[in-house]
């Protein structure tokens, strides 16, 4: 007799991920993604499906439990309806050799689609309709023109993986199958390292779903960070069109990957959405948090930016509702005195140089950049935010920026720093360190938040205001009519600031 405490789970859900960029999707998100669809295409014979980056294939297992079911009365033999599913309306592309071979064994269940046990009788080829064919990329000046990858990083010989996915290798993905498909749904590659500085990489996944919709599929779905919202290098064209899509039905978004992809570390969260090439209207938003959900019905293009809490968008339309001029216009760019991190100060100097662990000389003749704010006071933020990878903490709520401080004249810093103002009164500097640290400030500079770096555009909502006030957060609910539940919301997502730095 079996123990009735013996669990035995599904293998998908027990696997590593590759990397945090190719995640593997647990089956149980997989259904939620699926559970968008209309149900009568379960019963629809005439339905083809197609993951183009399959990992694990599980979305085309999941896709095949329902067609089983779905078609029973109209193809009532088990074998024929297999057969019947498996050759004519699952497809898909695998990213590489090894996730072809899990795929197949997933789907198939075995590593071959005509092999000894395998559960499709129709497959006279190993492959099946899981396809997987090794992509060079197409070099030209170091990077490759499809997807942007480094030549000299994955430029591999034959015993490596070139990361060259078919999918978006090709101006005719059409070609691939030769079909039109009514969903094409997944969870595509991330980014790929670009052989910038550090860990520098260039985002893959707006790419995808840029090829996909050139299939004009009824349906698309697809698994992708959430960083998109409002940041993200290369991702300006895409979010502007996309928050102009009204066929964007639903997004469903977690703030904390960790609730979708457990272990797993993306900047800003993740998200998947729903698009219909045959409906079009304002969009369902879900919005998931500590397991809960807030649901709301809104158009994406309001603003510049998405804005992920609902709740928050009321309090920006006060804010820009006064038309006043945004801290965005006064913020510096990056290097705001021309000097990368990696500068250093010099033996001998006639101003200071602060950079990332402390101070000392520089030539003021070396300085190209921002020579009007040298003798300036000048109030800078780190360029990193406090919030690891710009994600709340366990409690919701955000600190936003690591250290606020205030460089005398004849200081200047390196890119570390941003310079949110400069003042030829020290009062003036002051004031804007107390205007920084009120919640109000923060929480306005948090809806830009969706990975590590707080940039000058992180500022647009924030209202540009007379320094020689100084500013509480008491005034300013009251000047932009903060209602109380508002109020609490805005604190329920911010941490509070000691006036002091920390």
């Amino acid at each position: 007799m079996l123990n009735s405490h013996n669990y035995n789970p599904d293998v998908l859900t027990c696997l590593a991920n590759l990397s945090n960029d190719e995640v593997f999707t647990p089956p149980q998100l997989v259904n939620q993604i699926l559970d968008m669809l209309p149900k009568k295409i379960w019963s629809d014979r005439n339905a083809r499906f197609l993951d183009p980056f399959c990992k694990t294939g599980v979305f085309l297992r999941e896709i095949a439990k329902r067609l089983d079911a779905g078609l029973e009365k109209e193809i009532p033999d088990k074998q024929k309806r297999i057969n019947y599913i498996f050759k004519n309306q699952l497809f898909g592309i695998a990213i590489t050799e090894l996730t072809s071979l899990l795929s197949r064994r997933s789907v198939y269940c075995s590593k071959t689609a005509n092999g000894k046990y395998s559960v499709c009788e129709a497959f006279d080829e190993p492959q099946g309709n899981i396809r997987f064919e090794r992509i060079e990329h197409k070099w030209e000046n170091g990077k490759c023109v499809f997807c942007g990858a480094s030549q000299q990083e994955y430029d591999r010989g034959g015993e490596l993986e070139t990361h060259a996915y078919q999918f978006i290798h090709t101006e005719t993905p059409e070609e691939i199958f030769k079909m039109k498909f009514d969903v094409i749904v997944g969870n595509p590659p991330y980014q790929l390292s670009d052989s910038g500085a550090k860990a520098s990489a260039i985002p893959l996944y707006h790419k995808f779903v840029e090829q996909a919709k050139k299939l004009k599929p009824r349906f698309l779905s697809m698994i992708i960070p959430s960083r998109w919202f409002a940041g993200g290098k290369g991702l300006d064209n895409f979010r502007k069109t996309m928050l102009n899509d009204e066929r964007i039905r639903k997004i469903v978004d977690f703030e904390d990957a960790n609730e979708c992809f457990p272990g797993v570390d993306i900047a800003g969260g993740i998200c998947y959405f729903l698009w219909e090439r045959d409906s079009s209207g304002p969009c369902e938003i879900v919005n998931t948090h500590g397991g809960t959900a807030v649901v709301s019905t809104r158009a994406l293009n309001e603003f510049k930016t998405f804005i992920r809490h609902s709740e928050a968008v009321p309090i920006i339309r006060k804010v820009l509702a006064k038309t006043e001029k945004s801290m965005s216009d006064q913020v510096s760019s990056r290097k705001p005195f021309g000097l990368a991190t990696n500068e250093r100060p010099e033996k001998n100097g006639d101003i200071i140089l602060r950079w990332q662990k402390g101070e000392g000389p520089f030539n003021r003749k070396d300085i190209t950049t921002g020579i009007d704010m040298i003798d300036d006071w000048k109030v800078i933020t780190s360029y990193v935010g406090y919030d690891h990878a710009g994600n709340p903490g366990k409690d919701g709520r955000r600190r936003v920026f690591s250290k606020i401080d205030i460089l005398p004249p004849g200081t200047i810093c390196t890119e570390t720093y941003l310079v949110v103002g400069a003042f030829k009164k020290k009062a003036q500097a002051n004031n804007l360190v107390v205007y920084m640290k009120t919640r109000f400030f923060r929480f306005l500079v948090a809806q830009f938040m969706y990975s590590h770096h707080i940039t000058k555009d992180s500022y647009l909502f924030v209202p540009l205001l007379d320094m020689s006030t100084k500013w509480a957060d008491e005034m300013l609910y009251k000047r932009y009519g903060i209602t109380d539940e508002e109020i609490a919301f805005i604190e329920s997502k911010i941490r509070p600031m000691e006036l002091n730095n920390e």
